[in-house]
């Protein structure tokens, strides 16, 4: 398929520019608490960010751009099965390796990776596809769910071991949202749904930690020095900084206070440099992002790079609004990086890769 000489979609492309910027800037500015307390960790996170996370990344996302989309379609099932296989790695002696009670990095000479993100894409890869190939039988239960069903299935047996929730939480949305998008009948998607919150309300029952986490929710005064220390922080954060906030690398939570300031709670960090007015602003550029994106879904030439672009998008988005409405407090705890800002040189990496399939595919917009 020719692509008539045109160009990738600029209004998307310089986005995530503005995003990558200022992501840059508040890692750097939401790490000096680590600098202050050790210089080699310091030195060390942005080295993973700037080598692993945007300089790979960028290469990457150059190369995803070359790349005609179809590749992925015709390679789906290898990458998926691959990335499934590298996330179960993590388990394997001396080239797993865990941090705060969880197994889900690989540790590679000076760096760490984080195979579930190179996951989270290849399912969406795969299920791009398989939706594709069975379009013309959606209606069906036994071509459409239950695949969607046993891919989830294999993909939790892994995640809930590590384990991490979050992720799994993610996984799940983006494959309902692109359900939704590929007019699957309703009934199915209301079922998916009530199982979905029948799996996570089990898991919250019998998982202590998470009990802990939705009771904090619920109620963020209780155990301030304990489960509710971080939300409590987060609050402190967010509120002093106002509505202008107290400038750039002003921060004072960040010091000893804020737990992860670089990670789980950058967006506190965001809001008490930047203030209400600031971080209104980082939202709608997210906003700008995922609508842009989803309007490149819509003209997208085929089924496939319509899902596709469509699962980027959503995951990215639902990331997103998981970091900030937990940090804001209108979500439970899930210590979920902030897209293009948190520290997680792996996530920032394949969020870029992501990314070049998405200008890939903008070059074939339909008018």
């Amino acid at each position: 398929m020719s692509n008539n000489g045109k160009k990738v979609d600029k209004f998307f492309l310089v986005t995530l520019v503005i995003l990558l910027i200022v992501g840059l800037g508040m890692f750097i500015s939401a790490s000096l608490g680590i600098l202050v307390k050790n210089k080699e960790l310091f030195y060390s996170i942005l080295k993973s960010q700037l080598i692993l996370g945007l300089g790979l990344g960028l290469v990457g996302m150059y190369f995803a751009l070359k790349i005609d989309y179809k590749f992925w379609r015709k390679y789906a099932f290898f990458i998926f099965l691959g990335s499934l296989l590298l996330t179960a790695t993590v388990f394997i002696p001396g080239l797993g390796w865990g941090h705060g009670g969880a197994e889900r990095w690989i540790k590679i000479g000076p760096f760490t990776l984080q195979p579930v993100e190179i996951l989270k894409f290849g399912f969406i890869i795969y299920f791009s596809a398989w939706l594709s190939w069975v379009k013309n039988k959606k209606q069906n239960f036994k071509y459409v769910i239950l695949p969607f069903v046993g891919m989830l299935s294999a993909i939790a047996l892994i995640l809930l071991k590590q384990p991490d929730h979050k992720s799994l939480i993610l996984i799940i949305f983006t494959g309902i949202m692109m359900l939704f998008i590929s007019d699957i009948p309703m009934k199915y998607i209301l079922g998916l749904l009530f199982g979905s919150a029948l799996l996570f309300g089990t898991l919250i029952y019998f998982t202590p930690y998470l009990q802990e986490r939705v009771n904090t929710f619920i109620d963020s005064n209780q155990d301030t020095q304990g489960s509710s220390y971080q939300i409590r922080q987060s609050y402190i954060a967010v509120g002093s900084g106002g509505l202008l906030g107290r400038g750039y690398g002003q921060s004072i939570q960040k010091f000893s206070y804020l737990p992860e300031a670089q990670g789980d709670s950058i967006f506190a960090v965001i809001g008490e440099e930047f203030g209400f007015f600031g971080s209104v602003i980082i939202i709608l550029l997210y906003v700008m992002f995922v609508f842009r994106g989803l309007r490149i879904a819509n003209r997208s030439p085929d089924s496939f790079s319509r899902l596709l672009v469509s699962g980027i998008v959503i995951l990215i988005g639902a990331q997103t609004f998981m970091h900030i409405a937990s940090v804001i407090g209108v979500f439970p705890l899930t210590g979920v990086p902030l897209p293009f800002m948190s520290h997680g040189g792996t996530s920032l990496m394949i969020y870029l890769v992501a990314i070049g399939i998405v200008l890939q595919i903008s070059k074939f917009q339909k008018n």
